[in-house]
């Protein structure tokens, strides 16, 4: 009788030979692969096999297998992390309590040859939204995990002190942190790697965790600064009394078949190169001054659609001023990270991490600022203090707007006359918010609850959704990003879909895209969002770099390298079927959270400001219309919540509430 494929997550897929250990066959990037049978769990290949949990407040440690059909159904990363968080925290639960979980999960691409995989994901319910939270991070923190032993890391409760943890090949030592509380985290990570070994990986969070910033951000590797920054995950750690995790291994990753992997791997990284040269050139900033002239780029708190300084702060000009490297996350071929330093002026001294277009948008365009130098400095500070660059910017454009229409006093803000376009105005809000200290004390709450706590109008320009800032993309120049940010599940996010990239011109002929779509159309825009919503949660649970989409990798090359690791058989259709049941899954966790249609909108700003400045090349997103036929696709009911029937299909727990009950045909 014939498997549905639907049910092909319960079988065995693959019978792999025992072959000769290869422990010492080092790849390029000092990637450790080892080819045999997996020891720790049955058929686990690409896994460590082992969840790690911690009760911070009790020091107890378990190590934990991960459970085969767990990692079948999520994949790992978002997908295992939000499986967890689901079964684990209960919708009511504060975020800052010690009923919070934060999550840190890795997945089988991590640590392989599999390119820009070296990615880890953190989740935990948010401080900021009070919803379901994740935050997608590079660098090399995440294969230093994989390779100590452990797929992930499940801490609970709190700790009575400051502690750091210390994982070294599978050993685990909660140590004190008394000494570098307080402490910035570029310090935090130099001080422990002299602790514990100076090639450990530390992630770790800066004063502003500790003191509870609402969109406070986990930072690692050091001055390179790979930062997991969303929905403020910085500050339930910073509740933990958890000051860092420092991480070394070298224990191999067993892969079911090497040569396959290698074939399947070396076929793209030509064109991969090929395809990522200007984002290697100028990183992230490159695109600075075309969505400007596209109409993409936020300006002066999204009331403006023209601005003429955008080539000031792009990345031909940090190119050619104040960068002096570029820097590559594991497995890395494109090297899209900035090195800057400045050697003169105001903000000499500063070097490290340079700003990316987010931050570029968010500290420049978005309050006027065209000194690049002054926003490399505030990048610095969010960087030190550990916080959100998105949310940052938003929060010190929204006080400058509050600042403008008399809602705030210079009393308030501590004698500081806050004004567009001037940099040290962002410079010292910056430090006021890392330090909660005067006006920042408010603003570090996050713009919805600023906006809420200053009263009369300002929600009006408080530009959020669900309590997350928006991201530095502008809806009215591509119109997928108005339903993806509605729908979203950690709220405005362009990540969960990416689908204005087919806007632009990629194309995703497996999804049914095989040319652009009109940006300014609603027309088919339901169906592509929630395709790639699916493909993202993919992206985020295997896990690997999302621009790898920029250098034409197809979705067939993750069912391919995905296949060849885990000896499990997988399709394009089985593995876009788990990332709809992670979205799904995701969506549950925030239905329960009182999520519905009503929270599925956009800022007003957003959906009547014009932007007249740009003449004829104005667009309103139909929101409406969009999330009909959205909820529609995704077989939910038309109050946005998923029906008893959708979640059958997905094997998905049907535990609503009673009230929240909905059938298709309703």
């Amino acid at each position: 009788m014939p498997v549905s494929e639907d049910h092909v997550d319960d079988l065995e897929d693959v019978t792999v030979q025992t072959k000769v250990s290869m422990a010492n066959n080092i790849y390029p990037c000092g990637m450790i692969i080892q080819e045999g049978v997996a020891g720790r769990n049955e058929n686990m290949f690409g896994y460590a096999g082992k969840i790690l949990r911690i009760d911070l407040s009790n020091g107890k440690i378990e190590k934990q297998k991960l459970p085969v059909k767990l990692a079948r159904e999520y994949i790992g990363g978002r997908g295992l992390a939000t499986k967890l968080l689901y079964d684990e925290v209960r919708s009511n639960a504060n975020p800052l309590s010690a009923d919070n979980r934060l999550i840190f999960t890795t997945g089988p691409f991590t640590g392989t040859i599999v390119p820009s995989s070296s990615r880890y994901s953190v989740t935990a319910k948010s401080p900021l939204t009070c919803l379901w939270a994740s935050s997608d991070c590079g660098g090399t923190w995440g294969q230093e995990l994989k390779f100590s032993g452990f797929d992930g890391i499940v801490l609970s409760g709190i700790a009575k002190k400051p502690v750091y943890v210390w994982i070294n090949e599978g050993n685990v030592e909660i140590k004190s942190a008394d000494h570098i509380w307080g402490k910035f985290t570029y310090e935090t990570d130099e001080i422990i790697r002299q602790e514990t070994n100076s090639k450990a990986v530390v992630a770790c969070i800066g004063p502003a965790g500790e003191r509870l910033v609402k969109f406070a951000a986990i930072v690692s590797n050091g001055k390179h600064a790979r930062v997991a920054g969303r929905a403020g995950l910085g500050a339930v750690m910073g509740f933990k009394k958890l000051k860092a995790i420092s991480v070394r291994g070298t224990s191999p990753i067993e892969i079911a078949k090497t040569d396959r992997l290698q074939k399947a791997v070396n076929e793209v990284l030509p064109i991969i190169t090929k395809n990522t040269a200007g984002l290697a050139k100028n990183g992230t900033a490159n695109i600075v001054e075309s969505a400007e002239v596209a109409g993409d780029l936020p300006i002066k708190n999204w009331r403006q659609g023209l601005w003429d300084k955008a080539e000031k702060i792009s990345g031909s000009t940090m190119t050619k001023s104040i960068l002096v490297g570029r820097y590559y996350c594991g497995r890395c071929i494109i090297g899209c990270g900035r090195l800057i330093k400045i050697s003169d002026g105001k903000y000499a001294g500063t070097d490290g991490a340079g700003p990316e277009y987010e931050t570029l948008a968010a500290l420049g365009s978005l309050c006027l600022v065209d000194d690049l130098q002054a926003i490399a400095k505030a990048n610095d500070l969010c960087n030190r203090y550990g916080l959100d660059t998105i949310s940052a910017g938003s929060a010190v454009a929204f006080a400058i707007e509050a600042f403008e229409k008399k809602l705030l006093t210079k009393k308030e803000t501590c004698g500081l006359d806050l004004a567009w376009g001037d940099a040290e105005t962002v410079v010292r809000l910056i430090t006021m918010i890392g330090e909660r200290r005067g006006v920042g004390k408010i603003l570090g709450e996050g713009v919805r609850n600023a906006a809420r706590k200053i009263g009369r109008n300002a929600e009006e320009f408080a530009i959020q959704v669900k309590g997350l800032e928006l991201p530095m993309h502008d809806p009215r120049c591509y119109v997928s990003l108005a339903l993806g940010y509605a729908t979203a599940n950690r709220g405005a996010c362009h990540l969960e879909a990416l689908s204005h990239l087919i806007e632009k011109g990629t194309e995703m002929p497996e999804l049914g895209y095989d040319r652009s779509l009109d940006p300014y159309s609603i027309e088919k825009k339901a169906e592509m969002v929630a395709k790639m919503q699916n493909l993202m949660s993919v992206f985020d649970s295997l896990p690997t770099c999302k621009f790898l989409l920029f250098g034409k990798v197809r979705v067939q090359n993750l069912v391919d390298w995905l296949g060849a690791i885990t000896g499990w058989r997988f399709t394009m259709k089985r593995l876009l079927r788990i990332g709809e049941r992670i979205f799904n899954l995701e969506r549950l966790y925030n239905v329960n959270c009182g999520v519905s249609r009503k929270d599925d909108t956009l800022p007003p700003r957003i959906l009547v400001n014009e932007r007249k400045d740009r003449g004829e090349a104005t667009n309103l997103p139909h929101l409406g219309k969009m999330l009909n036929e959205y909820y529609e696709y995704r077989g939910w009911s038309n109050d946005g919540i998923p029906t008893q029937e959708k979640l059958k299909e997905l094997r998905l727990p049907l535990d609503l509430p009673p009230y929240l009950v909905r059938h298709k045909n309703d």
